[in-house]
């Protein structure tokens, strides 16, 4: 494990393609410090029509800069979705 961080992956299928994305594939990653709060993540994740190849991970991920606009989200960018949307 990298720090004992757990990440939660997606892509955002709106975002892809335009704007900063343009020409590329928009990726999310959520930095999470405990399962609990990955588990939040990807539930509320996939109440999003948007949102698509969720996985949990336990090593820090790597995707080309070619290809993928990668944004990495901590709970000071996204409070509601460590807290399971709010819910």
């Amino acid at each position: 494990m990298n720090n004992n961080k757990i990440y939660v992956t997606m892509t955002d299928a709106f975002l892809s393609g335009w704007g900063r994305a343009e020409g590329k594939i928009n990726k999310l990653v959520f930095i999470c410090d405990n399962l609990e709060e990955a588990e939040r993540i990807v539930h509320y994740a996939r109440t999003r029509r948007e949102m698509k190849y969720i996985n949990i991970r336990y090593d820090k991920p790597y995707y080309n800069s070619n290809r993928y606009l990668v944004q990495f989200k901590t709970k000071e960018d996204y409070p509601l979705w460590y807290e399971g949307g709010g819910k």
